[in-house]
């Protein structure tokens, strides 16, 4: 008989428990939780302060009782490991509750501890009114001062998906809220001109979005249950409750107590069956490091996905089986109000950092036919190798078809598609659903035409910086011009009338072509070329340009 000992619930350990007892019903299994609740809904916590989630109750997934009904597992909360005995394969757990110790012995041990919250040595932090948001009882906090306090203002200091989430729960319980975000942009997973579009939303809903600026002391003022935040910029805030959401670091003591390997990247190191270097101890989840799928190197991916997928995986491994784990993409999504923001894959800035040669495409359509009513802008992003045409990573924002796209993408690449391929993709289309050329068709044509050389692109990010061998062409109409803005020095020739108008252009300088979306420019550009001139389009057109600059 099989002994599985699983430290930590949530996400990967109670993923590995139950699929551990449905491959044995003879194998004994214990899952130690040093907290209160074992496996609960943590993606769900920001959404149930907000008032979306409105029972409590939901978020509890699964209790001891529960899990001992349906899957005969001995779950013992508010149990903590303090120590492993690796060549006895034995345990040494602490009982929270009356201070006693004792020992558990194990054929195999599971370490999904989680990560935890990074709360900064920030002078004053360390207060009742900050709190960072990780478990049930630290939701229950929070709530706690809001009925207590009713705060008028709040703050959040990072912009991921803890802090995004706390940030739209606050503004839709009525309370002014600021965001703080020491880097030049909210959302690292996507790139800058692509969080342009959240910036752009948060400040519509009447946030107070501080980017490039960081916290630098706490004040808290008894008397009025208010803190007084000092703010790098020179800025100060009073502020009714302070949300720490800067990032999780992975829980890695008892492991490093252990002599485990730990990573470069800080994270317990494993192998592809998520064993540690003891074979006889796996690992899953936030606390792990593993393989970056596109690149090989290895990553850490705190998402609850992955860390599930890992769960059953090392349940099968303990189990007798062999499977490997295939490496992380780091698909993801967020709602940021009435906007998804979602990506898959490597960003711009880390295949820069790794020195990765790609080509990138911007397409702005449609989210479905729009003739029908509802039809809503996708902006999607499409990184790729221009040599084989892989596909290294994409991102999408808009109100409706994000996920659509996106999970197509993620699908895409782990089944190793090029962008050539993905032209021939046959996707549902109704009025009401898609288009007879959908977002990520439309991509991959003009990334095919770039690949094949029937496109010369330019991007966004080259515009301000052309030379006098250079002219900027708008080909838009002259009323878009004046209601959606332009780009200072631009001529503009409608590409309807650029035929007869052609010989306004100089031959002897390079014609940088802009529209609304790149669509009209591509069409400018064959014209061009096909008459002699050099031409280069402007590649998502205006609308990518104007977003970077949010």
């Amino acid at each position: 008989m099989t002994k599985i000992v699983i430290i930590g619930g949530v996400a990967g350990g109670a993923s590995a428990a139950a699929r551990a007892r449905r491959l044995s019903e003879d194998a004994e299994i214990i899952m130690l939780e040093r907290g209160n609740f074992v496996s609960f809904a943590n993606c769900g916590l920001p959404y149930h302060i907000g008032g979306d989630i409105k029972e409590r109750g939901k978020l509890l997934l699964q209790t001891p009782e529960s899990f001992l009904a349906r899957f005969n597992v001995d779950v013992r909360v508010m149990n903590e490991v303090i120590s492993i005995d690796r060549p006895n394969k034995t345990v040494t757990i602490k009982n929270l509750l009356d201070g006693s110790e004792y020992i558990e012995t194990y054929d195999f041990l599971l370490l999904s501890p989680g990560a935890g919250p990074i709360v900064p040595a920030i002078p004053g932090i360390d207060n009742p009114l900050t709190h960072s948001l990780r478990n049930i009882p630290d939701m229950d906090k929070i709530l706690a001062t809001l009925t207590g306090n009713k705060p008028q203002h709040a703050t959040v200091v990072g912009g991921g998906f803890i802090g995004l989430e706390m940030m739209e729960a606050f503004h839709q319980l009525g309370i002014k809220t600021t965001l703080i975000e020491m880097a030049d942009q909210v959302m690292t997973p996507v790139d800058r001109e692509m969080a342009g579009f959240v910036h752009a939303e948060i400040k519509e809903k009447g946030i107070d979005l501080k980017l490039k600026v960081a916290l630098e002391s706490v004040e808290y003022k008894k008397e009025n249950q208010s803190l007084l935040l000092s703010l790098d910029s020179g800025e100060q805030i009073e502020t009714g409750i302070l949300i720490m959401a800067i990032g999780v670091r992975p829980e890695t003591i008892l492991a490093s107590q252990t002599g485990l390997k730990i990573g470069e990247l800080g994270g317990i190191w494993t192998t592809p069956t998520l064993q540690t270097s003891d074979p006889y101890i796996y690992a899953v989840g936030d606390a792990i490091e593993e393989q970056d799928f596109v690149t090989g190197a290895q990553t850490m991916v705190p998402l609850a996905g992955p860390a599930n997928r890992q769960g059953r995986m090392a349940a099968d491994n303990m189990l007798g089986r062999q499977e490997s784990y295939q490496g992380t993409q780091g698909t993801a999504i967020c709602k940021i109000f009435d906007l998804a923001i979602a990506s898959t894959g490597k960003n711009e800035k880390q295949l820069k950092r790794d020195g990765i040669d790609y080509e990138k495409v911007f397409v702005h359509t449609a989210s479905h036919a729009s003739y029908y009513p509802g039809a809503e802008i996708v902006s999607f992003k499409m990184l790729f190798d221009p040599k084989n045409g892989k596909i290294l990573g994409a991102q999408a924002a808009g109100k409706d078809g994000v996920d659509k796209r996106i999970d197509i993408m993620a699908v895409a690449q782990r089944a190793g598609m090029t962008v050539e391929q993905l032209q021939h993709l046959e996707l549902t289309y109704a009025p009401p659903y898609g288009s007879a050329k959908d977002v990520i068709n439309q991509a991959a044509f003009v990334a095919t035409n770039i690949i094949n050389g029937d496109a010369t692109p330019i991007h966004f990010d080259e515009i301000d910086n052309l030379g006098d061998d250079q002219l900027l062409l708008d080909v838009r109409n002259p009323d878009e011009m004046k209601t959606v803005g332009y780009i200072e020095g631009a001529v503009n020739i409608p590409v309807d009338q650029l035929r007869e108008r052609m010989n306004e252009l100089p031959k002897n300088k390079e014609i940088i072509i802009y529209c609304q979306v790149g669509l009209r420019g591509n069409v400018a550009y064959h014209q061009l070329v096909h008459n002699g001139f050099k031409a280069r389009n402007l590649i998502g057109g205006y609308r990518t340009y104007i977003t970077a600059q949010h």
